[in-house]
């Protein structure tokens, strides 16, 4: 636990004010200290650095990235222990990275942004916190790093909140909860669920899975680095870079079987189903634990242990729907009643709707979340939105992956971020702002382009898709498209306003 520099009161006025202590709100911290842009606040909401990688705690939490990608480029790090790390390596990897940086002084743990309102004749964001430190901070730019996997998202179950037994989401695990002999229901098979369920079922009593869909899961080719490995990662100059740089470009050739061509993912299917006839054995679990959709649509999940759990003597996968919970069972729409003493719910986040965009109001008095409602999540870039000035979101709409790693995303989009408060010092610009031109014609690229993916095509329902059916969370190309769309600040898409303070100093002046 980190303890935070601010109690009682927050500074009244900075430069940056950034939300969320992640990989997103991190890197945005580094690097807009590496830019001289010192006067900044990040304010978290948990005790310490490493969201998704501090809250996800459950048994089995890991990443399905190699490990040489999943980490920032400017901080590489040579002692992983595994080719794909586990959650407590990779917190242990953002404590260190965040306390060696020298940016925690202005980190505010256990606070929260309660609100933000854009205040046109000061050009600055109005924002106020609660938690331990409290009160209200002016800032130049809010920079939103909360991302879409930080609220948990439980299921519309009747009788859900009147069950007596232990219930908790995947994110937010109860480890006072003894699981052993216990007759454990686990409601979802995404990513977090197929961790889970092989480590539940090693020491419950019963275990019940509930599957809506069947994904796709292809084997987890994880393997423990040797001293030698190590030992020569951390001392050949070059060696981990290219390590790094060989996974990513091998990643990006699975981009066309998401973006282009879905049958390219043969290979993937076939390994899938390998994966699956070798890790079940009873021919009707294996029938109703393969998906009816095209590989790719929903995310491909990588495990050697969970179709063994399924398939093992005190484990059942229940595939008919859940019509409601009674306060010690759960109830299928077929009348059966499964008795049951503890709950985990790994049904996922609030991804196509941001929770912390209900609390940003911009420039004509809509919040973020209002103004997204007609039409769904959409951004210039990913990043920033009309009406909403200094306003930049990182992981922001369209920014997902399904090959690759998110950091790399997220470095791209602060490189962005750095690209236009450079703009705004050089220019002295009081408020930078999207066009809705540009944004419609970039979304509009983006959801043409999206058609013919997986993703639209592969039949299934994901919840990449909103409630509009549009899918406003991955990136339809590849990641190098998407770094090199976010090098430079383009400012002709843009409505500039000068400064009307006169308090935003040129870059020269800043480096003075």
């Amino acid at each position: 636990m980190t303890s935070s520099p601010f109690r009682g009161t927050a500074p009244t006025r900075v430069d940056h004010l950034v939300v969320g202590a992640g990989f997103s709100g991190l890197c945005a911290a580094i690097k807009l200290q590496e830019d001289g842009e010192t006067d900044f606040l990040v304010v978290e909401k948990g005790d310490e650095v490493g969201g998704t990688w501090r809250d996800n705690t459950y048994p089995g939490a890991a990443c399905d990235v190699p490990s040489q990608l999943y980490s920032f480029s400017f901080a590489p790090n040579p002692d992983w222990s595994m080719s794909f790390s586990q959650q407590p390596e990779i917190q242990a990897y953002l404590r260190r990275v965040a306390a060696e940086s020298g940016t925690l002084d202005r980190f505010a743990f256990r606070t929260r942004l309660e609100d933000a309102r854009w205040d046109d004749a000061a050009q600055e964001w109005v924002c106020r916190l609660s938690g331990d430190a409290t009160g209200e901070v002016r800032s130049r730019t809010l920079v939103l790093g909360a991302g879409g996997l930080s609220e948990p998202k439980l299921p519309e179950i009747e009788g859900l909140a009147d069950f007596e037994g232990e219930l908790f989401h995947s994110a937010r695990w109860d480890h006072s909860v003894d699981l052993a002999g216990k007759r454990v229901a686990v409601i979802g098979t995404g990513a977090s669920a197929i961790q889970i369920v092989p480590e539940v079922q090693k020491v419950a009593g019963h275990l019940d899975v509930y599957q809506r869909t069947a994904p796709w899961v292809i084997p987890r080719n994880d393997r423990r680095y040797s001293a030698v490995e190590r030992a020569a990662l951390r001392r050949v100059p070059g060696l981990q870079k290219a390590y790094r740089t060989a996974i990513y470009w091998a990643r990006e050739t699975y981009v066309p079987a998401f973006t282009w061509q879905p049958k390219i993912a043969w290979p993937a299917k076939k390994l899938a189903l390998a994966n699956l006839r070798l890790g079940i054995k009873d021919p009707d679990l294996r029938a109703r634990a393969t998906p009816s959709y095209q590989i790719g649509c929903k995310r491909i999940l990588i495990s050697n242990t969970y179709y063994p759990a399924l398939d093992a003597d005190n484990a059942d996968l229940v595939t008919d729907r859940i019509a409601r919970v009674t306060d010690r069972a759960v109830v299928t729409a077929d009348g059966t009643e499964r008795p049951v003493d503890v709950i985990v719910v790994a049904t996922g986040f609030y991804t196509t709707e941001l929770p912390i965009t209900e609390h940003v109001t911009g420039r004509t008095g809509r919040t973020v979340a209002e103004t997204w409602r007609e039409h769904g999540m959409a951004a210039y870039k990913g990043t920033t939105v009309p009406g909403f000035p200094n306003l930049f979101f990182i992981v922001g709409p369209n920014t997902g992956l399904g090959h690759s790693s998110m950091v790399f995303v997220i470095e791209s989009q602060v490189q962005y971020l750095r690209e236009a408060v450079r703009a705004m010092r050089a220019g002295r610009y009081g408020a930078v702002e999207p066009t809705e031109r540009a944004t419609r014609r970039w979304n509009a690229a983006l959801q043409r382009r999206m058609k013919r993916t997986v993703w639209s095509t592969g039949g299934c329902s994901s919840w990449y898709l909103d409630a509009h059916g549009r899918n406003t969370i991955t990136w339809p190309r590849t990641t190098a498209s998407m770094r090199a769309s976010l090098s430079r600040f383009d400012q002709a898409a843009y409505d500039v306003a000068p400064d009307q303070t006169g308090s935003t100093p040129t870059r020269e002046d800043v480096s003075a």
